[in-house]
């Protein structure tokens, strides 16, 4: 049992099941502005729910859907660039920003917790500033 214990609770375990949960709510993210606002930008003008049984091409006895394929081919194109444009060039974006800033010797404002020596001295300084208050 602790075996099975230490393997979850190891840090790419851990690391990867966030990044699975991150990943879904991510693609939900992206479907939810692909579907409720380029594709019906999309279908006011050109009459889209007519793609999937367009184009017809028989082969053999079956049918293929080249409207379907082409459907999907779009719906990605349209997929990638949201993903593109909406997320990964802003953070392009800012990571540049913050290079720039390093190279400029700026540093980002990181405020570290006190030290246990920072804390005792904080003590003894309030201790010995009783004391003198005191007498």
């Amino acid at each position: 049992m602790s075996g099975f214990k230490e393997f979850i609770l190891r840090g790419n375990v851990m690391d990867l099941a966030i990044a699975v949960v991150i990943g879904v709510s991510f693609s939900a993210l992206v479907d939810s502005i692909v579907k409720g606002l380029f594709n019906p930008l999309i279908g006011s003008i050109f009459d889209a729910s007519s793609l999937v049984g367009a184009f017809p091409l028989p082969v053999g006895t079956a049918i293929v859907q080249a409207g379907s394929i082409l459907a999907a081919i779009i719906q990605f194109a349209i997929t990638a660039a949201v993903i593109y444009f909406a997320f990964v060039m802003p953070v392009n974006y800012l990571k540049k920003l913050s290079e720039r800033k390093k190279k400029a010797g700026i540093e980002e404002a990181t405020e570290l917790p006190p030290t246990e020596a920072d804390l005792l001295v904080e003590i003894r300084d309030l201790l010995k500033a009783q004391a003198t208050a005191r007498s």
